[in-house]
């Protein structure tokens, strides 16, 4: 018997979500392999406290801990996981569910909870930018402008994700940015640049399609200050897979850089907005975490 802990956070994701998550202990119980896991379940009551409590069950040897929720969810667990053997598991049920996607985690609860009974643990990469964790994405420009507003809106899900590129698409000004580090020494007017861990912001946005959270780099992905005279194309490469090939994108792999920047301005890690410094040193920590994936035969 293996111990395995739920920490779910009742708050995240849409309305839908939200009143699945109060049937969840009940579903845990009926389709857990009870001859494999002895599970626990708790429920978050403040930001931070997923942290403080997967950091706990680490400490107590736990074999897994199950972040049940989005991304910022998955985010506050793994930081307590992180640099330990306790495993990090996934219930995708948020907003975006990027990381989850990565790893091929089943979107259905039922479906995710029977791929634990046949997953087994790997070591990931994870990053942190100013000593602030991440484990997906990270970064600056316009997509941390929207995630700054969702963070404020009263609804969620992809159309408010939406509802706020359409607002605020047409005014927003570009800003210069300088990356050096590992080599690099590169001077770029961008409308966004996301620091990838993971190949995706969420809801199969590929904004990395070729990253990997196991080969010790990040994919510094820069889009053109004229990224508006491409919009509709780029929109489609994003969801096919393919936004790397487009002539508005630029690619850079690195192990760990600097942003320097004109000015502080929005910033966001996993898909939540933080107060950053104007210059950000980001950097990836190789096999730094071990998540559940299903087991390859």
């Amino acid at each position: 018997m293996k111990n395995i802990a739920f920490i779910i956070n009742p708050v995240s994701g849409n309305k839908e979500s939200q009143s699945a998550k109060r049937k969840l202990p009940k579903l845990i119980m009926q389709l857990l392999d009870s001859e494999q896991w002895l599970p626990n379940i708790a429920f978050t009551e403040y930001a931070g406290h997923a942290t403080e409590m997967a950091h706990q069950y680490a400490r107590m040897g736990f074999e897994a801990v199950v972040a049940v929720g989005g991304d910022g969810t998955v985010n506050e667990v793994a930081r307590g996981l992180r640099d330990t053997q306790t495993a990090l598991g996934i219930i995708p049920m948020g907003s975006g569910n990027g990381f989850a996607n990565h790893l091929n985690i089943p979107t259905r609860p039922n479906k995710a909870i029977e791929m634990i009974n046949h997953s087994e643990p790997i070591s990931v990469d994870y990053g942190l930018a100013n000593g602030k964790f991440f484990v997906s994405t990270c970064g600056t420009g316009f997509d941390a402008l929207i995630a700054d507003h969702f963070a404020g809106s009263s609804k969620r899900g992809f159309m408010t994700y939406v509802q706020n590129i359409v607002r605020d698409v047409f005014s927003y000004q570009p800003q210069t940015y300088h990356l050096v580090g590992d080599g690099i020494d590169v001077t770029h007017k961008a409308f966004l640049i996301t620091f990838a861990n993971a190949n995706q912001w969420g809801n199969d946005a590929l904004i990395a399609p070729k990253a990997s959270i196991q080969d010790g780099k990040m994919d510094i992905m820069l889009m053109s200050e004229h990224a508006l005279l491409g919009s509709a194309s780029l929109a489609l490469r994003l969801f096919a897979g393919s936004i790397d090939g487009s002539h508005f994108m630029d690619t850079i792999r690195a192990k760990e850089i600097t942003l320097e920047r004109e000015s502080v301005a929005p910033f966001h890690l996993d898909g939540d907005p933080v107060e950053m410094e104007k210059d950000i040193h980001i950097r990836i920590v190789e096999d730094g975490l071990r998540v559940l994936v299903e087991k390859r035969f």
